[in-house]
């Protein structure tokens, strides 16, 4: 699902913070439901659990939230329509993570 450049930048930013570093990263990947209003901002992938990644989860309730999210479990969900969730390949982060939850928490949605 996620391609292996941006797969090696989670990694990378995971190990930063299983190391014990404090890092608000910009995040790497969005993935979006397609047609719907689910999406995710992820920062990182767990080292010793990669199919762990961590970000901005938006399920379209109002509510972002920051947490854990499984790799697996994205890729096999699948939206009212059918559809799979996809990648945004042109995504690219303008903020940092914490100013993305900031600005989500106020708008009640991921604005990315």
């Amino acid at each position: 699902m996620i391609p292996a450049p941006l797969r090696a930048r989670l990694l990378a930013n995971g190990r930063k913070t299983a190391a014990g570093m404090e890092i608000d990263p910009y995040p790497v990947v969005k993935v979006f439901a397609p047609g719907g209003s689910a999406t995710w901002l992820l920062t990182e992938l767990d080292p010793d659990e990669p199919d762990r990644a961590f970000g901005l989860a938006d399920l379209g309730l109002g509510m972002p939230e920051l947490g854990y999210v499984s790799i697996s479990e994205l890729k096999a969900c699948r939206t009212r329509l059918g559809l799979l969730l996809e990648v945004d390949r042109y995504f690219v982060a303008r903020q940092r993570l914490s100013e993305c939850a900031s600005d989500a928490r106020a708008h009640g949605r991921i604005v990315a």
